[in-house]
């Protein structure tokens, strides 16, 4: 195949990113199996095209994800590239959000993610070939975020589980590659794609004040432009060696380069403390 014509698998693709990212690729003449919990809303976000094919699909189901990766397969032959994109956003503090509210976050953003992975990766292996991209957060590399405790974690989560993968996957000829965007103008902010607790405790200032400047104010201000987003992650895709962490927008640089300085200021501060832990010392 040409580069430009792979063939696609994307989750969470009726809005946002995933539905920018699809939309591209097919002006591109690449075919796409994408999926969503909505057919009909992922139907009319994108309309017809002979290479598109849209997938109604539970990420909580393992056997809803594997019919939907055998039905992509059976159309298309083969899958190309895998994009992790399905998620939401939770905004509350620990102490707040309860545990039916918290494993609900990890359960689409991380074991709805490992359930794609776990399926699709038999296809890969077999072909030798492939590039599965998961999209995490620049809450997946710093956590300084009042109120995102819980979706951090599972951005953490979505990065350590793949440099694992990349390292599990490398010898079968497979690339992977976490991206860690910073505030894109789409509708991630919206009452449809995050959450808040359903019992909000008063003390919790910063958290509150947080929640208000992401639904009122960041909310359709957000610096990076998502077309330029998912034309960068699709370059990746052609190179001969994509990158494992792909840090998009000037946001996202900033605050990773605050955490490398002061994981780095730490480290030096307290280092001979800290060295001299071995039964040797």
């Amino acid at each position: 195949m040409k580069p430009q014509e792979k063939v696609w698998y994307v989750t969470g693709a009726s809005k946002g990113l995933g539905l920018s990212l699809v939309k591209q690729l097919l002006a591109a003449g690449n075919k796409v199996a994408a999926t969503s919990r909505n057919l009909s809303e992922l139907e009319k976000a994108v309309g017809g095209d002979p290479n598109f094919l849209p997938l109604a699909v539970d990420l909580k189901d393992e056997s809803s994800v594997n019919d939907a990766i055998k039905a992509a397969v059976s159309t298309f032959g083969r899958l190309d590239v895998i994009v992790n994109n399905a998620g939401y956003g939770l905004i509350g503090s620990l102490e707040e959000l309860s545990d039916k509210e918290s494993r609900g976050n990890f359960e689409i953003n991380v074991f709805g993610m490992l359930n794609v992975i776990r399926n699709v990766m038999p296809l890969l292996r077999q072909q030798k070939s492939g590039h599965i991209i998961n999209i995490s957060s620049i809450g997946g590399f710093s956590g300084a975020f009042p109120g995102f405790g819980i979706y951090c974690a599972t951005k953490f989560a979505v990065v350590g589980l793949s440099e694992s993968l990349s390292a599990e996957a490398k010898s079968f000829g497979i690339n992977v590659t976490v991206v860690q965007p910073g505030y894109f103008r789409t509708n991630f902010l919206s009452a449809g794609s995050i959450a808040v607790p359903a019992n909000q405790i008063e003390d919790y200032a910063a958290v509150r004040e947080s929640q208000h400047a992401h639904e009122a104010s960041i909310d359709g201000n957000q610096p990076g432009d998502p077309e330029k987003a998912v034309a960068a992650m699709i370059a990746i895709t052609n190179a001969e060696n994509p990158p494992l962490h792909l840090f998009l927008g000037k946001d996202a640089y900033a605050l990773a380069d605050q955490k490398i300085l002061s994981v780095q200021n730490d480290m030096d501060k307290w280092e001979n403390m800290a060295t001299a832990t071995g039964f040797d010392q």
